[in-house]
């Protein structure tokens, strides 16, 4: 059984600005019999994520708070409860919009490693 508490993960500066804390990464982890990532991602008010690319999909769960998607040239407002997918090779990032917290689960499939990331800022 894998079990793992938020509280009880790392913290750390993504590549992209955001606070991240690393659940679930099977390159990272033996005995995981997926083939994705699981992160929980944190961008304070008033904050933007940098501009970056995976080689790979990804999905943005948002948990809560209100930001700004941008994905290659287009834009859209997103809020609790909303599932973001983002193609491989897409420009992204994510803007904070709110008072309170932008809070979301990032799944990147196959898993992140990090040559499959480009941050172009």
């Amino acid at each position: 059984m894998n079990i793992k508490k938020l509280k009880d993960l790392p913290t750390f500066i993504a590549g992209d600005n955001s606070i991240l804390k690393e659940i679930l990464n099977p390159l990272k982890e033996e005995n995981l019999a997926v083939n994705y990532s699981l992160a929980y991602a944190v961008v304070p008010p008033n904050e933007t994520t940098k501009k970056h690319q995976l080689t790979t999909s990804e999905v943005y769960f948002i948990i809560s708070g209100i930001g700004e998607m941008y994905i290659n040239n287009n834009s859209q407002k997103v809020e609790k409860g909303d599932t973001i997918y983002i193609p491989p090779n897409a420009i992204q990032n994510i803007k904070n919009i709110g008072e309170d917290d932008l809070i979301f689960l990032c799944i990147v499939d196959p898993a992140w490693k990090k040559e499959n990331e480009i941050v172009l800022e």
